[in-house]
């Protein structure tokens, strides 16, 4: 109904929809067609009154109690179905078929090219989808503390990429809540890990050794929720090039973490926030520091970024990861990825500034305390950590196996 009263607004009679996770958000309905990704292959067509034609094969839905007002339709029956539309149709010219403009212009409607006008409340999660959100990251944090307490107990040189990648799984799988992974999973180590994009093959696997960097950047499809983390673990004994720009990083990511800004901002005026510890050492990274993430939908999703390409206001109820690193080629990588979530901030006894937002933290996994190098954190960055890891083991460890809280306990202790 939302999204109906938007179209009747801006004088639209209807709209189509070609984005499967916009569909799945409005119509409340997931799928399996895409790896990875719970949506099922289809398109719609909302209109102003909030009936929506869903174009997909009726038997996909034949066990689902869909709303009055919605109709359900074969795509080879689609062209005739646009075929009787009508009046003024909005279609997003980032995602519609080209052929589907030419059948809405044979049928004599008049386009309005314009947003989906799903993205933007899609993005906006409601109370229920945070809460759910929450305990998929809490869920998925105890897969993770389980995750990083086995890999702490292998001898140096035992381990492939491979062997990590399938251990990782096994914990999600354990929880027996998994849908899928949210992603393939990035693990690479040394010189690997300096690959931002990297997905191990059995051509490129490489034996984690001692004193490698093991970057690791991983999640979860749950019903409640979609998670995104990135760990980066110290193999033994690490150089000290190595501690210093995962130092950094972490400021970058504390910074992030930390920060309030007056509401209207968007993600190109924070993006320098989490890269000014990197600047300082002459240091970058070639990517965008955060991305928008859905509620059991892509994890990749918009059109929220912290980037210096994103135009896009932050609103409340956004979630977006926050992941600075630094990646030096045929050596090593860092990143550090934790999902935020912008909020209300609660106003201070000397604010001028009239609305202020903030982001809260919703992934709970120990950093690695071996490659901080404390003597370079201030005195709120160390107080910073040692909250965030007081809270991860309040919240995680209780029900963590007794050999993975007693990792955890060692790995949140104070710095």
């Amino acid at each position: 109904a939302r999204c109906g009263a938007e179209l009747a607004q801006a004088d639209h009679d209807s709209v189509f929809l070609s984005q499967t996770d916009s569909i799945a958000w409005l119509l409340n309905i997931r799928g399996g067609d895409i790896p990875r990704v719970p949506v099922a292959l289809c398109f719609a067509v909302l209109h102003k009154t909030g009936a929506v034609q869903l174009f997909i094969e009726p038997s996909a839905t034949a066990d689902l109690t869909l709303d009055a007002g919605i109709t359900v339709t074969a795509p080879a029956k689609m062209v005739a179905g646009l075929s009787t539309l009508s009046g003024v149709v909005r279609v997003d010219p980032t995602s519609c078929p080209s052929a589907v403009e030419s059948v809405l212009r044979d049928a004599g409607c008049s386009l309005s090219y314009g947003a989906d006008p799903c993205v933007l409340p899609k993005a906006c999660k409601n109370s229920v989808e945070i809460a759910g959100t929450t305990a998929a990251h809490l869920r998925d944090a105890g897969a993770m503390c389980e995750f990083l307490a086995w890999l702490d107990a292998q001898p140096a040189d035992t381990l492939s990429e491979i062997d990590v990648v399938r251990a990782l799984e096994g914990f999600r799988q354990a929880t027996g809540a998994l849908q899928d992974i949210s992603f393939d999973t990035i693990c690479g180590t040394g010189p690997n890990g300096a690959i931002i994009h990297y997905r191990v093959t059995e051509d490129s696997n490489r034996t984690i050794k001692s004193g490698d960097l093991l970057l690791i950047d991983s999640g979860g499809q749950y019903l409640d929720g979609t998670t995104d983390i990135t760990r980066t673990v110290a193999i033994g004994a690490v150089g000290k090039a190595e501690k210093s720009s995962f130092t950094r990083v972490l400021q970058g990511m504390i910074a992030m973490s930390r920060i309030r800004w007056p509401a209207g901002l968007s993600g190109r005026d924070l993006d320098l926030v989490a890269r000014l510890p990197l600047w300082m050492a002459g240091q970058d990274y070639p990517h965008g520091t955060g991305h928008g993430v859905g509620c059991f939908l892509s994890v990749h999703e918009g059109p929220q970024r912290l980037s210096r390409a994103s135009g896009q206001v932050l609103k409340p109820g956004m979630i977006l990861s926050n992941e600075p690193g630094f990646y030096k080629e045929d050596a090593f990588g860092i990143r550090i990825e934790n999902l935020i979530l912008v909020c209300e901030a609660a106003r201070l006894p000397n604010q001028t500034v009239s609305d202020m937002l903030n982001f809260q933290t919703l992934t709970w996994v120990p950093i690695d305390r071996r490659l901080i190098e404390t003597d370079l954190l201030s005195s709120q960055e160390r107080a910073w950590l040692n909250i965030y890891h007081q809270t991860c083991y309040q919240h995680v460890s209780a029900e963590l196996s007794p050999a993975a809280r007693q990792w955890m306990q060692a790995a949140c202790a104070e710095i």
